[in-house]
């Protein structure tokens, strides 16, 4: 069994802490892990082989780390250069498996789902395993505690094996239509977690979206190798379709199974989702996270990242603090959230894609302040690694040593600078910073120029192959 984690998703309900460059699958929003290694975990003790992860090619450090933080092993990361939805990925998953392995069973997992019972899922995966073998299209159905509107539905049917054909998917229903669901005992969420032999999927994806197949086989038979990441070809898949797995292929196979999975499942699709799975609600139905003060408050969600919220009189309220933006929301107005990402996202503004605090392959970086022709940055680099060697051609920079030791090249001269010590690097000086030590390196730089975005940067050689500005 060969797990394929779907990790491109963008979160974008989950703002102001989910964002472009740094979806939800790679927060730690239900424990002290991250979604995805959450995800990962889940399998432990299993017969699971090393997960094959699709991601988005800007996510590719922030999986290969949280990947090392676990171990590293994994079987392949495969960066898609453009997102083109779950029937290609899975697509490219089950093609990239075939070169490696015998017609491995694939346990496809979306990378920003909640399951609390462990033991309960890989039950259930040992009955889809058993149906995959067989030559079934397998998809979870997730025994429904309510109606839910949020959820697509899949209708069961007669029983095959340990599990069950589906009859039929559905839409999202509204609350009558779900409530009727529930009701009949004979429909499930649709969980979008799947299971089926490499060569299963592949000849169902053949026989009725040719044009999709075509593409994916042709756009990975050339793929490459860069540092841990499996690169395919963006002009061939760029022409690809966008489609899901469910219309893609689920809702036209004669193949499709389902095997029910009751096991505390969420697809923590908004706030309200981290607020209804919560196990530890105060006497007044509270979730909080961080550091709060309530008064006369009722069945609310409260995250505070950085600084006190204090909320007097709100019942049913969201409230969500980050460093650099504040979100408050009716619980059950959430999904409005979106529309909210959507004008920033119109308007141009950082706070779309990037948190205050950004993290890169060497570290991170932290906008402490700015002004119209000036920016204070905290730097954060990694024992041992290294900031690409480049130039600006806008600004100049003053890095300030707080903690560590930074090994600065400016031009042809190379030195040491220690705690408390500091060097200026002139507009249009080529220059470099490593961290030679075993602990992190902490240093303040001070931008000045005339333009201080992060797009002038040229790059003259860079250890993990970056050629943008990231």
């Amino acid at each position: 069994m060969k797990p394929v984690v779907l990790a491109g998703g963008s979160g974008s309900r989950l703002w102001p802490k989910s964002r472009a460059a740094l979806p939800k699958q790679f927060l730690a929003l239900t424990s002290d892990q991250t979604m995805l290694q959450e995800t990962l975990q889940r399998l432990d003790g299993s017969s699971a082989a090393h997960p094959i992860v699709i991601c988005n090619d800007a996510h590719r450090f922030l999986v290969a780390e949280q990947l090392r933080q676990m171990g590293g092993e994994h079987g392949g990361i495969i960066l898609e250069p453009v997102g083109r939805n779950t029937a290609p990925a899975i697509a490219l998953a089950a093609l990239h498996a075939l070169q490696t392995d015998d017609d491995p069973v694939l346990l496809v997992l979306a990378a920003d789902h909640l399951i609390k019972d462990s033991a309960g899922f890989q039950a259930a995966v040992a009955k889809a395993n058993e149906l995959a073998m067989e030559g079934n299209l397998v998809t979870f159905g997730i025994v429904p505690d309510q109606a839910h509107t949020g959820y697509g539905y899949i209708k069961g049917g007669e029983a095959i094996g340990v599990g069950m054909k589906v009859d039929e998917f559905v839409e999202k229903p509204d609350l009558a239509t779900a409530q009727q669901y529930v009701d009949s005992g004979n429909y499930f969420w649709n969980s979008g977690m799947f299971m089926f032999k490499a060569s299963v999927y592949l000849d169902e994806l053949k026989k009725h979206a040719p044009e999709m197949y075509s593409i994916c086989e042709q756009a990975i038979a050339s793929e490459s190798k860069d540092l841990d990441f499996i690169r395919i070809d963006p002009d061939i898949f760029a022409t690809c379709p966008d489609d899901s797995i469910d219309y893609a292929v689920m809702e036209k196979t004669a193949l499709a199974a389902m095997v029910p999975l009751d096991a505390g499942w969420s697809d923590v699709g908004s706030w309200s989702s981290l607020w209804e799975t919560a196990d530890n609600k105060d006497e007044n139905g509270n979730v909080i996270v961080g550091d709060a003060i309530l008064e006369g408050v009722n069945n609310s969600y409260i995250n505070a990242e950085e600084r006190l919220i204090a909320v007097v009189g709100l019942d049913d309220v969201v409230v969500v603090e980050t460093k650099d933006a504040v979100m408050v929301a009716n619980k059950n107005k959430v999904q409005d959230i979106k529309n909210v990402v959507n004008k920033l996202k119109a308007e141009k503004r950082p706070e779309f894609q990037f948190h205050r605090e950004v993290f890169r392959p060497w570290g991170s970086y932290d906008s402490i302040d700015n002004g119209k022709r000036f920016q204070v940055k905290r730097i954060t680099v990694k024992p041992g690694e290294k900031l690409s060697v480049q130039m600006h051609h806008h600004r100049a920079e003053h890095w300030i040593v707080v903690s560590g030791t930074a090994n600065v090249t400016i031009g042809e001269k190379t030195q040491l600078v220690t705690e408390n010590e500091s060097v200026y690097i002139p507009i249009g000086d080529v220059h470099a910073l490593e961290n030679p030590g075993k602990i992190p390196l902490e240093l303040i730089e001070v931008q000045s120029g005339a333009y201080l975005g992060e797009d002038d940067i040229v790059r003259f050689s860079d250890r993990y192959g970056r050629t943008e500005s990231k």
